[in-house]
């Protein structure tokens, strides 16, 4: 069986950027499993995957366009301190849910001053060219209460 459209995935891998440092890694957490061909795991990892056997090694260097994408300075803002409406302290590395043209988005605090908040709507990894070490452990057909939910159930099951 081959890595296709509509069948579980279950690889372990890490993540690291161009200078090689650790981003993230199964390690530890057991395989990470998902459905491929619906839009589970970034664009250019699936794509280097596509036609991989249990056992293949994968080495992709996914650069932005197909991983978080590139930066958009556009989406960093100045807030003053007053539109946030938490009791707790505002600090730096703080996400919150906000209401952008494109739906819901998550952002995150990158800076606090004495009277404003500079907040980053782009994913953490935006513009960072991802480097993938990936080995294929296990292929098989997701179930259809898989695909009409969309996740994977089980015991690799990353949505619990």
């Amino acid at each position: 069986m081959r890595v296709a459209k509509n069948k579980v995935i279950s690889i372990e891998y890490v993540l690291t950027d161009a200078q090689g440092a650790e981003l993230d890694s199964s390690r530890g957490k057991g395989p990470f499993a998902y459905i491929h061909g619906i839009g589970n795991i970034i664009p250019g990892l699936e794509a280097a995957l596509e036609g991989k056997s249990k056992g293949d090694q994968v080495n992709a260097v996914v650069q932005p366009e197909s991983g978080y994408g590139v930066r958009d300075e556009n989406l960093v803002q100045h807030l003053a301190h007053s539109q946030f409406d938490i009791e707790e302290e505002i600090q730096v590395g703080m996400q919150f849910h906000a209401m952008s043209e494109g739906g819901q988005r998550v952002v995150t605090v990158v800076s606090v001053e004495a009277d404003q908040v500079t907040i980053d709507g782009n994913h953490p990894l935006a513009g960072v060219t991802l480097h993938f070490d990936v080995t294929v452990k296990e292929i098989r057909e997701a179930t259809s209460e898989e695909l009409s939910h969309g996740h994977v159930h089980g015991p690799n099951d990353h949505y619990h």
